[in-house]
């Protein structure tokens, strides 16, 4: 049998589409984020709008590149591209930058508290396994 030729297992779909579907919450959580109307903003506490009206360019840019970034990888994983490992790696980085903005520079822990820290821990955790497991398909064979 050729390294073209590996069939995915069932496991490989699976986590493949819940992947895509995790990715796409990210994606939506990104629009909601960048087409946030002043009225969307106003409703908030007016700490939580501090956040929103001072968000640099380089951290909106790295969420970005997080959520199209895992978007593309979960497709071309389904496709069974190699590629899909270096977008998953790149996606990685730009949650890593995000990570480091809301841990390091901004004031999210302390508007958000302790409890504020979960989603974020979750998204690296998952970033972390997909660029592992994408890594784990090439060398398997599966992805070409």
């Amino acid at each position: 049998m050729t390294e073209n030729s590996n069939k995915p297992a069932t496991s490989f779909w699976v986590i493949g589409v819940i992947a895509l579907l995790w990715n796409l919450a990210g994606v939506a959580a990104y629009l909601s984020q960048a087409f946030m109307t002043d009225e969307m903003k106003a409703a908030l506490p007016e700490n939580q709008q501090a956040l929103y009206e001072n968000i640099p360019t380089w951290a909106t840019a790295a969420f970005a590149i997080a959520v199209w970034g895992g978007l593309l990888a979960c497709i071309l994983l389904l496709m069974r591209k190699k590629l899909a490992k270096t977008i998953f790696v790149i996606s990685l980085l730009g949650i890593l930058v995000q990570i480091v903005y809301n841990f390091f520079v901004s004031n999210a822990i302390e508007v958000y508290g302790p409890t504020g820290m979960i989603m974020p821990l979750l998204v690296v955790i998952i970033g972390i396994f997909l660029v592992w497991y994408s890594k784990k398909c090439a060398d398997d064979g599966i992805l070409n």
